[in-house]
Order: structure tokens, then sequence, then C-alpha cells
């Protein structure tokens, strides 16, 4: 997996992947959000998720979003729980900012392990 030490750093790597790695359209509609910008993209076999903290292990309690057919799903790994299925990305999108925990704020220089639990 790609990384780098600074959500900025980040958000730019992810933004510049290949459309092999990730359907562009998804890292794009997201940074559109100030919500989503704050925090830590990741990417892996196609999906986009969002972490509150920069360092390994990340934090997995902000939906991810997969692309499946002509829609995406947007679920939340650490409960598992599907937040939707969505037609647009526009609209996964709103998913995961509407499902964001309490408090989210800019992701911390640390691991799942530092982030205040709210």
């Amino acid at each position: 997996m790609w990384t780098t030490d600074t959500v900025e750093g980040q958000w730019e790597l992810v933004l510049g992947m290949p459309d092999n790695l990730v359907d562009a359209e998804m890292p794009r509609t997201a940074h559109t959000r100030p919500e989503l910008r704050q925090l830590y993209p990741l990417v892996s076999h196609g999906s986009l998720s969002f972490s509150r903290c920069i360092r390994f292990p990340w934090l997995d309690d902000v939906g991810t979003i997969y692309r499946r057919g002509e829609g995406y799903l947007v679920r939340r790994a650490s409960d598992g729980a599907v937040l939707g299925t969505p037609a647009t990305v526009e609209e996964a999108v709103d998913l995961i900012v509407a499902n964001l925990p309490a408090g989210t704020g800019p992701a911390i220089d640390g691991t799942a392990d530092d982030v205040p639990q709210g």
C-alpha cells in the first residue's frame, strides 16, 4: 500500500493514482468535501476508505466506498455496517459524511490507539 506521512501528501498520492487502482471519480468527489478532505484517504483493491489517524494501524470507523456494477456500496469496516448502496458517487460520499463518528476532526499524527473515542 502506498502511503505518506501527511494528510495532504496522501490526498495528492490518491488523487494521482491510475484508474486500475481506484476509480478516479471516487477520490475526486470525496476531496470536494471538507469533512473528508481532513481525513487520511486509503486505497485498497479499488475501494476508498478514510482514517482519522495517519499511522498504521489506521482507524476503520469511517465508511468505505466500493465500486460495484453500476453503483456503489458504502460500508463501515469497524462494525461491518452497510450504510447504503447508492447509485452515484456523490450519494456515496454524502452517506459517509452523514455517518462520520461524533467529534470527527482532522486526522491525527498517530495510530488508531491514539484517536480519542467520542
